[in-house]
């Protein structure tokens, strides 16, 4: 069974619903035979690659809410984050472009490590003190080689804006046509869509359902035809 997750490192509630769902994954008996695959969805694709800005001031422009409002929204998010195990700073994180970033995941999908990066920048944009968007390329690259990617093949995608650029775009193109407007969003066979940072329950179930309802194969000629197999190629006889 196939999952696909589309989400973006700066929403926070991609971060907490990758752990609900994970916790969900772990206790799910076909967890071995179940693929996880992370899609591009930017919260905020046109905002330039230089603008960085504080969470606190992006939300009150945003959303025309308080400082105050806007705080308390952080202390909530941290507080559901630290429910699931994660750290979770609630002052002082700013906020920029993540389009480099899904770049990478695409680079870091083709060598089996995507999960491995996106945990280490969720970690970095939510956890650590230092800025995942103010310190430039080399702490994308510090990142991406603590998840198992070579440090050259990082530096050679982030310094050509085209690499896979078409892929990312594709990613948000089929969001949309699959009816997602906000992330996280979780895709299960293409079947079944699950939208938010559920509980890890409603995950589970989700889980469930999609597996017991996998189609059996089903063979449209029963007739018996020449073929080859482990013991090898019939061969027709005059």
């Amino acid at each position: 069974m196939k999952v696909e997750i589309w989400s973006d490192i700066a929403c926070p509630w991609c971060y907490v619903g990758k752990a609900r769902f994970e916790k969900a994954l772990d206790a799910f008996p076909h967890r071995d035979q179940v693929e996880v695959v992370h899609r591009s969805f930017e919260l905020d694709p046109g905002r330039a690659k230089g603008d960085i800005q504080p969470v606190i001031t992006m939300l009150t422009k945003k959303y025309g809410m308080s400082e105050a409002q806007a705080q308390a929204g952080e202390e909530n998010l941290g507080a559901q984050a630290a429910a699931e195990g994660l750290e979770y700073r609630t002052r002082g994180r700013d906020h920029g472009n993540t389009f480099d970033m899904h770049r990478l995941l695409h680079l870091a999908k083709e060598q089996g490590r995507q999960d491995e990066l996106i945990q280490s920048l969720y970690k970095a944009n939510f956890a650590e003190e230092r800025s995942l968007f103010s310190e430039g390329d080399e702490r994308l690259v510090d990142l991406a080689v603590a998840a198992g990617l070579d440090a050259d093949d990082v530096r050679r995608v982030l310094a050509d804006p085209t690499a896979y650029a078409d892929e990312v775009r594709a990613d948000e193109r089929e969001a949309a046509q699959l009816g997602a407007n906000g992330v996280p969003f979780f895709v299960l066979d293409r079947k079944y869509g699950v939208s938010g940072a559920q509980p890890a329950e409603v995950f589970a179930q989700a889980l469930t359902q999609a597996w017991g309802e996998r189609s059996p194969l089903q063979l449209l000629d029963q007739a018996d035809a020449e073929a080859c197999g482990p013991d090898g190629c019939a061969v027709p006889q005059q």
